[in-house]
Parts: structure tokens; sequence; C-alpha cells
């Protein structure tokens, strides 16, 4: 089919199934569903910049959308009263001995001759630095958890508006790419594949873990939102009279109020970015990194520095899933560390991607949105079919329980089931590269 035709008929379709939603099962879902397809379409952004246009496997993206969501509570928050005069200038001391004692290792190792000397050298700097590190931080950390733990017992933040974690989140997320693009990206693709999911799995870790920061597991509730609240739009006597006039519950109004008001500056994010990306592509610098991708040692030969390249768009790719992860914790309201799975925040945007057409920007958008769709509706769909299958055995049967119960698997098998389908009958994805 024509790709000027058939871009156009895929994305017709994903609006088809979007209006179809809510027609059957209320506005409220449907642009719930829409938002959260948004958020991911950024995610695939990200991810088919560094895979699509230069061939890097990373699977940390869990990491990354982590640190932005780490930004919304970081940046929105109001500080926690004593935090600081309690335990703030310990933090930031230790937190500086810590990056002196790396720094002051990757020097000796970096300036002094091998040898036994180098490596002793080094191994006391990392020993004493890190006991050094630990005797200064620690008691900060335990003033700061001690400040009223079942409401606070974190830092807080700046109480600034939510919008601006946005970009912060972009932000944290490159710095930690520049520090993993570094280390890694002169290993081998599977290396790197290998390297980016520790290292995810670190930030997760330490969220989980750092109650100081992001209060671990029991979790950042109640942050700043962009948009108005729906119990505020309930209060108003001019919203409850439109919302009369339409027709509708002021409840139900509400709901579709915020998540469209949502869905506006999603939609506006989301076109920056993909015309970013576009103008990226089509630039000198889009082809020489697609030459690179392609054959990295001819790329070599003609002079480019393939790892100086390959760090720019590394950078670049974590910094627009930061800015995902910040939309989706203000859009959650809350940072729940132990939600971050890599099922959901790695597996899924990669089934994106390919799906959508790796190496092309549309097609990630396409791909982000269609599979967030599938993703919410095939166990509904999924317990629906089973219900019908098993309606003619005896109710409360092994069997019958054995298939309703089933249902719940029906996402794994249907993204398993459909990326073997594309794969198959369209291996560049609904929307190639061209």
């Amino acid at each position: 089919m024509n790709p000027a035709i058939r871009s156009p008929l895929l994305f017709g379709f994903v609006a088809i199934l979007m209006i179809g939603t809510g027609l059957v099962q209320g506005w409220n879902s449907a642009l719930l569903i829409l938002n959260m397809g948004l958020i991911s379409a950024i995610m695939a952004l990200g991810v088919n910049l560094q895979w699509g246009f230069a061939g890097l496997f990373n699977i940390g993206v869990m990491g990354f959308v982590a640190l932005g969501g780490l930004a919304a509570v970081l940046i929105s928050t109001p500080p926690t009263t004593g935090a600081w005069a309690a335990g703030g200038l310990n933090i930031v001391i230790g937190l500086l001995l810590g990056a002196a004692t790396v720094i002051g290792a990757i020097l000796a190792q970096s300036r002094m001759a091998p040898g036994r000397v180098r490596n002793l050298t080094t191994l006391a700097i990392l020993v004493v630095g890190f006991f050094v590190y630990r005797a200064v931080f620690d008691p900060g950390v335990d003033a700061i958890e001690a400040i009223n733990p079942s409401v606070s017992g974190n830092i807080g933040g700046l109480n600034l508006p939510v919008l601006l974690s946005w970009p912060v989140g972009g932000l944290l997320a490159a710095g930690a790419a520049w520090i993993i693009g570094k280390t890694a990206l002169g290993l081998r693709s599977d290396y790197l594949a290998i390297a980016t999911l520790g290292i995810a799995e670190i930030i997760i870790a330490v969220l989980k873990n750092e109650d100081w920061l992001s209060r671990g597991v029991k979790n950042v509730i109640g942050l700043d939102r962009p948009v108005p609240f729906e119990i505020e739009l309930q209060q108003d006597p001019g919203f409850v009279e439109r919302a009369v006039g339409l027709g509708l519950d002021p409840v139900t109004a509400s709901g579709i109020y915020t998540k469209l008001a949502y869905s506006g500056l999603f939609v506006v994010v989301l076109l920056i970015l993909l015309w970013m990306a576009q103008m990226a592509l089509k630039s000198p610098w889009g082809r020489m990194m697609r030459a690179i991708r392609d054959n990295e040692t001819a790329a070599r030969a003609m002079g480019k520095d393939v790892t100086a390249r390959h760090l720019q768009i590394f950078i670049l790719g974590s910094a627009i899933c930061g800015i995902a992860g910040a939309m989706m914790t203000t859009l959650d309201g809350q940072l729940t560390p132990g939600s971050y799975q890599p099922l959901r925040f790695t597996f899924l945007v990669w089934v994106m991607v390919i799906v959508g057409g790796s190496g092309n920007n549309f097609g990630a958008v396409l791909g982000g949105i269609l599979i967030w769709w599938l993703w919410v509706q095939v166990e509904p769909m999924g317990l629906a079919l089973m219900q019908l299958l098993s309606s003619g055995l005896e109710d409360g049967s092994a069997l019958q329980t054995r298939m309703i119960d089933a249902a719940a698997h029906m996402r794994l098998l249907t993204m398993g089931l459909l990326m073997l389908i594309v794969l198959r009958f369209s291996p560049r994805g609904l929307i190639p590269e061209r």
C-alpha cells in the first residue's frame, strides 16, 4: 500500500478505536487511555531515536522514566519543614564526597602507570572515600527520615509549578544517560543491553530504599496538577450550570474536562518532540546517524566519531523518556517506585517501537497509542471470551475456573502474538522507515 495512504488510514483506525471506546465504555475511560497512550508514544519516540536512528539496544527505559517521575516530586512538592536544617548539609557534603571519591579513583587509573601501585592507590581511595562518605551522609539521612515519617520523612521539593518538572525530568534522565553512556557505550550491543537493564534496576532500587529522597515504598501522593481538580470544578456554579446545559452529570463532566486538559498538554509536547525528531531525521546529522547504524566500520573509516555520536543520541532518547516519566507522574498525581516494572516500562515500549515501525517517528507514535489501547482492553476482552467459551460448562467446575483465571494472562499472549504477526507480514513495522 502507498505509504501516503497507509499512515492516515492507520491513524484513522486508532481514532476509531478511541471513539468506539468512548461510546461503549464512557468518555472518561477513553480519555484516560488516550492520555496514557500519548505518554507511551513519547516513550516510544525516545526509544526509536536510540534504536531506529542509531541501533542502540537500550533496555533500561524504566530507569529513565523513573528519574522523570522523581523530578516531579523534587520540583513540585513543598520542602519538608526542618529537613534541610536537620540533615540537608550532611546530604550535600556526603554526595560531594562520594562524587570526589569516584573522580579520584578515575584520575588514579588514568594518570598513574599501570601496576600494583596504581591498583593499591585506587583501592585505597575507594575504601577510604566510602567510609568517609557514609560517616557524613548517614547521619543526615537518619535526621531527615525521622521527621514525621508517616507523612513526610523526606527532604521535599522546591514547591514550583509541576510543569517545570517535565523539562527537569528530561535533564535528570539526560545526566544519567551521560554517565551510563560514558561507561557502557563502548560495549557490544548485547552487553550494552545488560548494562542498561542493570543500571535501571539500580535506579529503581535507590528510589525504593532512599526514603529521604522519594519516601521509598511509602510513596509520594497528592502532587500538584497543571489542570483543575475535579472537586474544584464540581463546586464551581458556572461549570455545573454548563455541564447540566450539555446534559452531563457534573461529576462525569469534571472528569472529562480535566482529562481533555491533560490531553491538550500532552498533544502539544508530543507534537513538539515529533517535529524536532523529524527535523533531526532529515538533517545531515540524522543521515549521518543512520549511516553509522548501517555500517559503523565504514563510518569510522570516513572519520566519524561513532562513540561520540552514539552518546549524543543516547542522551537525547533518554531525555525524552525522562520527560514522559515526569508527565506520567503528573497525570497519576503520585510517585510509586514499586510500580516501575520492566514489563511495562521497557518490554511494552519496545513492542510499541517494533510494531509501529522502527526508524519511523510516526510509526513510534502510532505504536505507542495502539499498543497501549490493546494493553488496556485485552484483559477484559479476554475475560469476556473465556466466559463465553466456558458458558456451557458446569458452574464452578475446575475447567471453567481455570479458563477464567487464564484471562489475566491474555495481555502477554496477545502482545507476543501481535509481534509474531507483524514481524511475519510486515517485518519493518506498520509504518516502515523510508
